[in-house]
């Protein structure tokens, strides 16, 4: 069996996802997982499928129908990653952090670089930002899961990013995932 992730941008229009579907399943395909959205007025995703080995080549030639459509998609072959205890360190703890405050540029810059070297690993994130109930001002929204290394608490990453809460006027939770 072969796990591949396909990426896919084009035009928003009805019809799309089951287009992509329909080349799945017609390359002998099993739809796993997908994260898929509109985006700047774009239909962006990426989906996981499972094909057998000979699938590879009829998938590849069931998507160019879907280009012909006006979706782009590129195939990849999924990375499968290592156990961690195989990799020598044991998993860290998941938590969900979620992020509100009036939106200015730089708040993704500065809360990415504190996770980053905490050594945190985002494994999703999703922002948007939203008119404020009273004011109407814009306000920014964000929604990820971390995955701790070794040795760091929630306690410390919420001590980091308090550090900067401040600094960007956000409010910030963690809790566990």
């Amino acid at each position: 069996m072969a796990l591949l992730v396909l990426s896919v941008i084009g035009s928003d229009r009805p019809g799309l996802t089951q287009a992509l579907a329909a080349a799945v399943l017609s390359a002998g395909g099993n739809w796993l997982e997908s994260r898929l959205s509109q985006l700047g007025g774009l239909y962006v995703g990426s989906v996981l499928v499972e094909l057998e080995g000979g699938g590879v080549e009829r998938l590849r030639s069931a998507v160019r129908s879907v280009d012909a459509q006006g979706l782009e998609v590129r195939i990849a072959p999924a990375v499968e990653a290592a156990p961690a205890v195989a990799q020598g360190a044991a998993a860290g703890d998941a938590l969900g952090f979620t992020l509100v405050g009036q939106d200015r540029p730089g708040i993704v810059n500065q809360v990415t670089g504190v996770l980053s070297r905490l050594g945190a690993n985002i494994e999703t994130f999703e922002t948007w930002v939203d008119a404020e109930p009273h004011s109407g001002a814009p306000l920014f929204h964000m929604d990820a899961r971390l995955r701790l290394p070794p040795g760091l608490s929630a306690g410390g990453v919420q001590a980091a990013l308090e550090d900067i809460s401040a600094e960007v006027m956000v409010d910030i939770s963690l809790t566990p995932a």
